[in-house]
Protein backbone atom coordinates (compact mmCIF):
# COMPACT_ATOMS: atom_id res chain seq x y z
CA UNK A 1 0.00 0.00 0.00
CA UNK A 2 1.49 3.19 -0.92
CA UNK A 3 1.34 6.54 0.77
CA UNK A 4 -0.44 9.44 -1.33
CA UNK A 5 1.88 11.80 -2.53
CA UNK A 6 1.31 15.33 -1.79
CA UNK A 7 2.20 18.60 -3.27
CA UNK A 8 5.42 19.94 -2.56
CA UNK A 9 4.38 23.29 0.15
CA UNK A 10 6.97 25.00 1.80
CA UNK A 11 5.00 25.04 5.24
CA UNK A 12 4.86 20.84 5.12
CA UNK A 13 8.06 19.65 3.33
CA UNK A 14 10.70 22.23 5.09
CA UNK A 15 9.34 24.49 7.86
CA UNK A 16 7.06 22.27 10.03
CA UNK A 17 9.69 19.05 9.73
CA UNK A 18 12.44 21.67 11.09
CA UNK A 19 10.29 22.65 13.73
CA UNK A 20 9.52 18.92 15.05
CA UNK A 21 13.03 18.07 14.83
CA UNK A 22 14.10 20.80 17.12
CA UNK A 23 10.98 20.29 19.08
CA UNK A 24 11.96 16.49 19.39
CA UNK A 25 15.76 17.20 20.34
CA UNK A 26 14.64 19.40 22.99
CA UNK A 27 12.46 16.34 24.12
CA UNK A 28 15.22 13.85 23.78
CA UNK A 29 17.64 16.10 26.18
CA UNK A 30 14.93 16.28 29.20
CA UNK A 31 17.09 14.77 31.99
CA UNK A 32 15.21 11.37 32.38
CA UNK A 33 16.96 8.13 33.38
CA UNK A 34 15.43 5.08 33.05
CA UNK A 35 17.17 2.10 34.84
CA UNK A 36 20.39 4.63 34.97
CA UNK A 37 20.72 5.33 31.41
CA UNK A 38 19.31 8.41 30.09
CA UNK A 39 17.47 9.35 26.57
CA UNK A 40 19.54 9.04 23.52
CA UNK A 41 20.35 12.29 21.40
CA UNK A 42 19.76 11.50 17.72
CA UNK A 43 20.49 14.57 15.72
CA UNK A 44 16.86 14.90 14.09
CA UNK A 45 18.02 17.32 11.35
CA UNK A 46 20.37 14.74 10.00
CA UNK A 47 16.54 12.98 8.99
CA UNK A 48 15.99 16.13 6.84
CA UNK A 49 19.18 16.67 5.33
CA UNK A 50 18.92 13.20 3.89
CA UNK A 51 15.30 13.62 2.84
CA UNK A 52 15.68 16.74 1.46
CA UNK A 53 17.85 16.30 -1.31
CA UNK A 54 16.34 13.27 -2.59
CA UNK A 55 13.06 14.49 -2.43
CA UNK A 56 13.72 17.84 -4.36
CA UNK A 57 16.80 19.95 -4.92
CA UNK A 58 15.67 23.34 -3.47
CA UNK A 59 17.31 26.47 -1.79
CA UNK A 60 15.21 26.82 1.46
CA UNK A 61 16.77 23.43 2.28
CA UNK A 62 20.06 24.40 3.24
CA UNK A 63 18.55 27.57 4.62
CA UNK A 64 16.44 25.36 7.26
CA UNK A 65 19.20 23.22 7.87
CA UNK A 66 21.80 26.25 8.23
CA UNK A 67 18.98 27.67 11.35
CA UNK A 68 18.53 23.73 12.52
CA UNK A 69 22.56 23.74 12.70
CA UNK A 70 22.72 26.84 14.77
CA UNK A 71 19.71 25.95 17.11
CA UNK A 72 22.16 22.82 17.59
CA UNK A 73 25.09 24.49 18.07
CA UNK A 74 23.15 26.87 20.93
CA UNK A 75 21.50 24.26 22.63
CA UNK A 76 24.38 21.84 22.81
CA UNK A 77 27.15 24.47 23.55
CA UNK A 78 28.84 23.54 20.33
CA UNK A 79 30.98 26.47 18.75
CA UNK A 80 28.67 28.75 16.39
CA UNK A 81 28.86 27.16 12.97
CA UNK A 82 29.65 23.68 13.79
CA UNK A 83 26.33 21.91 13.33
CA UNK A 84 25.70 24.01 10.74
CA UNK A 85 28.87 23.08 8.49
CA UNK A 86 28.45 19.35 9.46
CA UNK A 87 24.41 19.38 8.11
CA UNK A 88 25.49 21.22 5.22
CA UNK A 89 28.12 18.35 4.72
CA UNK A 90 25.64 15.28 5.03
CA UNK A 91 23.32 17.41 3.12
CA UNK A 92 25.72 17.62 0.03
CA UNK A 93 27.11 14.10 0.30
CA UNK A 94 23.60 13.40 -0.24
CA UNK A 95 23.16 15.57 -2.90
CA UNK A 96 25.91 15.02 -4.84
CA UNK A 97 24.67 10.82 -4.77
CA UNK A 98 21.04 12.19 -5.54
CA UNK A 99 20.92 10.22 -9.09
CA UNK A 100 22.24 6.92 -7.37
CA UNK A 101 19.28 7.38 -4.65
CA UNK A 102 16.17 8.90 -6.27
CA UNK A 103 14.10 5.38 -6.91
CA UNK A 104 16.00 3.12 -4.49
CA UNK A 105 13.83 0.85 -2.28
CA UNK A 106 14.41 1.05 1.64
CA UNK A 107 17.73 -1.33 1.88
CA UNK A 108 19.33 0.89 -0.68
CA UNK A 109 18.61 3.87 1.10
CA UNK A 110 19.42 2.83 4.92
CA UNK A 111 22.78 2.17 3.74
CA UNK A 112 23.27 5.61 2.22
CA UNK A 113 21.65 7.33 5.47
CA UNK A 114 24.11 5.79 7.65
CA UNK A 115 26.89 6.89 5.10
CA UNK A 116 25.82 10.43 4.73
CA UNK A 117 25.36 10.14 9.12
CA UNK A 118 28.77 9.55 9.00
CA UNK A 119 30.26 11.98 7.21
CA UNK A 120 27.93 14.28 9.11
CA UNK A 121 29.59 12.79 12.41
CA UNK A 122 33.14 13.01 10.93
CA UNK A 123 32.84 16.65 9.85
CA UNK A 124 31.88 17.02 13.39
CA UNK A 125 34.78 15.17 15.01
CA UNK A 126 37.32 17.44 12.65
CA UNK A 127 35.49 20.51 13.28
CA UNK A 128 35.26 19.44 16.89
CA UNK A 129 39.28 19.02 17.12
CA UNK A 130 40.05 22.03 15.76
CA UNK A 131 37.94 24.09 18.29
CA UNK A 132 39.34 22.05 20.94
CA UNK A 133 43.04 21.36 19.63
CA UNK A 134 42.80 17.82 20.79
CA UNK A 135 41.90 14.47 20.29
CA UNK A 136 37.86 14.18 20.88
CA UNK A 137 36.55 10.20 22.54
CA UNK A 138 35.15 8.33 19.49
CA UNK A 139 32.63 6.50 22.13
CA UNK A 140 30.04 8.77 22.44
CA UNK A 141 30.12 9.99 19.00
CA UNK A 142 29.44 6.07 18.10
CA UNK A 143 26.63 5.98 20.59
CA UNK A 144 25.04 9.44 18.62
CA UNK A 145 25.75 7.84 15.22
CA UNK A 146 23.62 5.04 16.38
CA UNK A 147 20.93 7.04 17.61
CA UNK A 148 20.66 8.80 14.55
CA UNK A 149 21.23 5.98 12.49
CA UNK A 150 18.05 4.67 13.76
CA UNK A 151 15.93 7.55 12.67
CA UNK A 152 15.92 6.50 9.09
CA UNK A 153 12.25 5.50 8.91
CA UNK A 154 11.53 9.27 9.30
CA UNK A 155 14.38 10.11 6.42
CA UNK A 156 11.90 7.11 4.26
CA UNK A 157 8.95 8.05 5.24
CA UNK A 158 9.26 12.25 4.36
CA UNK A 159 10.98 10.06 0.77
CA UNK A 160 7.68 8.15 0.35
CA UNK A 161 5.44 10.88 1.40
CA UNK A 162 6.39 13.14 -1.48
CA UNK A 163 7.80 10.25 -3.73
CA UNK A 164 6.00 11.92 -6.97
CA UNK A 165 5.54 15.68 -5.94
CA UNK A 166 9.79 16.32 -7.21
CA UNK A 167 8.95 13.69 -10.27
CA UNK A 168 9.82 16.84 -12.65
CA UNK A 169 13.39 17.33 -11.33
CA UNK A 170 14.30 14.10 -11.92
Amino acid sequence: MSIPSQPLRLWGWIVLPTLLAVLATVVLATPLRVFGVGLPEPVWPMALAFAWPVIRPSIAAPVALGLAGLFLDLFWGAAVGQWMLALLAAYAATMLARPLLVGQGAVVLAGWYASAALVLFGAMHVLTMFDLSASVSLAPATLQWLATAALFPVAFWMIESYEDAGARVR
